[in-house]
């Protein structure tokens, strides 16, 4: 078989590639973000966004118990404040709570030290909630800033879940350090396959749950064929509704048909490349961030 991966990591118990079925747990965090000085007036929008804590959290939970697998959801501080029934569901079942901000800011609109001001708030959160620091990170909105990197490092993160420049785990490297990047891709993101709200300037055709098992099972079997790396980018309020999470449970009786298959938290994945790494046995692509140093002059711009 030709192989597309030229360098794939060693799974454990000599798995065909690592699982992950990752969550941005937002809730109304995108409600307050964006509609601050009228989120009270927006009963139909925080109708939807609530739906993840209270129904979809526990509908996730109950399928993951049934499937024997613990995954990570990355989730903001205000979101586990507001929430702690559907927090303490996830704990109690030994998932992972990774970070995702506070109030799901974008980091690359803040000056440096309210970028380190929101993510020590979010730490706080996470450590309170499960006894212990959070070991990753995913980016909201993917707005990773060129402090980002160092903060995480500086902070004790171990991986960062934001970015998407391979097919395989690698190391991101920064003035601070470096830590293991586990990439995703927008075809793993539940977002454009089913998410169409005005208030957010989404409006793409909503895809029946059989279209975006499509797309989401042929990275799969990719992932299964090369010895990649699958981690979804999903939202309980969209993915947890009742015929897309139907089709989940078929998603997950396919990947677990083709055997081989190692199901994990974010944090074990990371946990293992930096094993690999820190024992001799793989050695990842490395990226030094940020990629450019200053913005690259243009010759001409566009005429008004």
């Amino acid at each position: 078989m030709l192989r597309l991966i030229d360098n794939p990591p060693p799974w454990p118990n000599g798995a065909r590639c690592a699982v992950c079925f990752a969550f941005d747990f937002d809730a109304e965090s995108l409600l307050h973000l964006y509609y601050p000085d009228d989120s009270t007036r927006r009963i139909s929008l925080s109708s939807s966004l609530r739906y993840g804590p209270r129904i979809a959290i526990p509908r996730l939970v109950h399928i993951c118990r049934h499937f024997g697998i613990r995954q990570t959801v990355f989730v903001p501080g205000w979101c586990i404040e507001t929430y702690p029934e559907a927090i303490e569901l996830l704990v109690r079942d030994g998932h992972e709570l990774a970070h995702h901000g506070w109030l799901h800011e974008r980091p690359n609109q803040l000056s440096r030290a309210d970028e380190e001001r929101v993510l020590k708030k979010g730490m706080e959160a996470i450590e309170k909630a499960t006894g212990k620091p959070p070991q990753g990170y995913r980016c909201p909105s993917g707005a990773y800033s060129e402090h980002t990197l160092d903060l995480l490092i500086e902070n004790g993160f171990i991986y960062d879940a934001s970015l998407g420049g391979d097919d395989v785990p690698y190391l991101v490297e920064g003035r601070a350090g470096r830590l293991v990047e586990l990439p995703s891709d927008h075809s793993l993101d539940d977002w454009p396959q089913y998410v169409n709200m005005k208030e957010f300037n989404m409006a793409m055709t909503i895809q029946s749950p059989q279209r975006a098992m499509d797309v989401f099972r042929a990275d799969f079997d990719a992932a299964w064929a090369h010895g990649g790396l699958w981690s979804s980018i999903w939202h309980p309020f969209v993915s947890g509704r009742l015929a897309r999470a139907d089709a989940m449970v078929g998603l997950i009786e396919h990947m677990q048909a083709k055997g081989d298959v190692w199901f994990a938290t974010m944090a074990e994945i990371g946990d293992h490349i930096r094993d690999l790494v820190d024992r001799g046995e793989w050695a990842p692509r490395r990226e030094r961030i940020p990629f450019w140093p200053e913005a690259v002059p243009q010759l001409a711009r566009p005429s008004r």
